[in-house]
């Protein structure tokens, strides 16, 4: 089914495979952003960085949490809010990120940094958070514009992560970066629709989750985001549920709820992603979990990172949930690229004042 090409094409009239396909020159176009950032903000001068967000914004600042979480000295948190924890000062760095600019959550939590009297930096396409960051005198990281902000990862990532390196709060990473733009440009041309399903992992994988519920596990401090990640694609790509646990809080809850109902259990796909820092405990733990569901579920399927540094091996797994979610998309005849039931929320939200 999935070697029909111009069922795919059909499926996708906004070219969200294609914003897929680009993700390498994306990344090296974020790169180029990252390097020419300025800012007089040093590692001594805070003693922890808070990054805010919902969405791909989130998600690009959780990516860092979990990718300087050895190398970084100070703590790294994510918040979801529309206000910021009490403990924000004039010692942190918040970096408000919202891709359009106007998220609402983003946009309160802004205002909530500057009374708090933090240090800000705003990472978005313009809107009002870089309105109100340029009128308030705040640096603004402007990325380019035009993309659903989940195929904008590329932008909402890089140029953060290389803010990390600018201000002294962790080694250089230009040749992780090279890498991945590398790895990405191989991975691509496996994956996309012009390669039969039996020589592409995206397509063979996608027909295993297909008509079942993708249940995404990732490994705490290596996988956990990534798991996150593949969750939302799935969910706003293919318009269809996911859910995702990490290792080893799943063993101490989740897999007790694998008895009852059968008749659900039996449609649940299970994703294992694996990658070479795993802990190995967690490891162990994740091989135990497929014999205890073994015979319960639809079926598990083991992952594994490719590349070398850590900064490739976590975008070769976030690109195969990328194209899977855009193979589930055009197997449910879903165009992968709007998000109604957002948008419908968003207006309510608007029509309702405080």
């Amino acid at each position: 089914m999935l070697n029909n090409l111009e069922m795919i094409v059909q499926n996708d009239p906004s070219g969200m495979f294609q914003a897929v396909y680009n993700l390498p020159e994306q990344i090296q176009k974020a790169y180029e952003i990252g390097k020419n950032i300025s800012v007089d903000i040093k590692a001594e001068d805070i003693d922890k960085v808070v990054i805010t967000g919902l969405g791909g914004s989130a998600i690009g600042g959780n990516l860092v949490r979990v990718f300087v979480i050895d190398q970084c000295k100070v703590p790294v948190i994510v918040n979801r809010d529309y206000v910021l924890p009490v403990y924000v000062n004039s010692k942190t760095l918040v970096i408000a990120s919202s891709y359009s600019g106007n998220t609402e959550e983003t946009l309160s939590a802004y205002q909530d940094a500057k009374t708090k009297g933090a240090k800000i930096i705003a990472i978005t396409t313009g809107g009002k958070l870089k309105e109100m960051a340029e009128k308030d005198g705040y640096y603004v990281i402007t990325i380019p514009g035009g993309l659903q902000p989940r195929a904008a990862l590329g932008y909402s990532f890089i140029p953060l992560l290389m803010l990390f390196v600018k201000i002294g709060l962790i080694p250089p990473v230009d040749d992780q970066i090279e890498e991945t733009i590398k790895v990405l440009s191989d991975l691509r041309e496996r994956y996309k629709p012009e390669v039969p399903e039996e020589k592409n992992l995206a397509k063979r994988l996608t027909l295993k989750l297909w008509n079942k519920l993708p249940i995404i596990y990732g490994i705490s401090g290596t996988t956990e985001v990534i798991a996150e990640r593949w969750k939302g694609q799935i969910c706003e790509n293919s318009k269809s549920p996911a859910y995702f646990n990490v290792f080893s809080e799943l063993n101490h809850n989740e897999i007790v709820g694998t008895e009852s109902p059968k008749h659900i259990l039996g449609l649940f796909e299970i994703v294992m992603l694996h990658d070479i820092e795993d802990h190995k405990r967690n490891a162990i733990r994740m091989d135990i979990t497929k014999d205890l569901v073994k015979g319960i579920v639809s079926g598990v399927n083991d992952i594994y990172s490719i590349g070398n540094s850590r900064l490739a091996r976590m975008f070769s797994l976030i690109y195969l949930g990328d194209y899977v979610s855009l193979y589930l998309a055009t197997l449910y005849q879903n165009d992968p690229t709007p998000v109604k039931k957002i948008d419908i929320l968003k207006n309510k939200l608007a029509e309702i004042k405080d």
